[in-house]
């Protein structure tokens, strides 16, 4: 079981994710609607994995993986992206997200990601 911190601006969004999380098993210790509050958010909880989406508003998503992962280089981030965003998941990759899944969620596809990722 992973503990997760669910960022997306859209509450719809992390609520989709976190249904799919909690039913595979895993734990949401938070949720941040921007990139600024999941670097505090990160800092606070110290989760297993993040969720992170690309476009936010206040600061991007690959600004707070960024950030993340100075302060912890060993940061486990999964980006979500729309569809057509390819560019900003390699932007994402090189900043230090691990995964990446794109939207709309493929429950199977999520729960693999983290699998992956925390074992």
């Amino acid at each position: 079981m992973a503990k997760v911190l669910v960022v997306d601006d859209a509450a719809f969004m992390r609520m989709m994710l976190k249904s799919i999380l909690v039913k595979g098993g895993h734990e949401v210790v938070g949720e941040a609607e921007n990139g600024a509050v999941a670097v505090d958010q990160y800092a606070a909880l110290k989760p297993d994995l993040v969720t992170m989406d690309i476009t936010m508003p206040v600061m991007e998503g690959i600004e707070a993986v960024k950030k993340i992962v100075s302060s912890d280089p060993a940061a486990k981030i999964i980006m979500c992206s729309a569809m057509g965003q390819q560019g900003m998941i390699v932007q994402a990759i090189q900043a230090g997200a691990r995964d990446f899944i794109v939207k709309p969620f493929q429950e199977e596809r999520v729960l693999e990601s983290i699998q992956k990722l925390v074992g």
